[in-house]
């Protein structure tokens, strides 16, 4: 990961950090999917930077509400570059 990605998202990552420390965890737990959203959302941004991995985090929080979707859904892989 260059410092540049890393610099980037550095501010979300922290946010992530105090809601899963001191919000998440005084909360129930009642997340409709695996991994979690705030799991998901740090992983997408540490393996797709901040505008793919902002964009994947976001639909997957739009898609979590009673008639969206559930069960296991991973953060995809990134798609490795094609150099022909």
């Amino acid at each position: 990961m260059t410092s540049a990605k890393k610099i980037a998202i550095a501010p979300f990552l922290g946010i992530i950090w105090f809601y899963q420390k001191f919000i998440s965890s005084w909360t129930p737990s009642t997340c409709r999917y695996s991994p979690t959203c705030s799991h998901y959302t740090k992983t997408a941004l540490q393996r797709h930077g901040l505008l793919t991995g902002g964009k994947l985090a976001l639909k997957r929080i739009l898609s979590c509400h009673p008639w969206g979707g559930q069960g296991y859904d991973p953060v995809p892989e990134k798609e490795p570059l094609n150099n022909d």
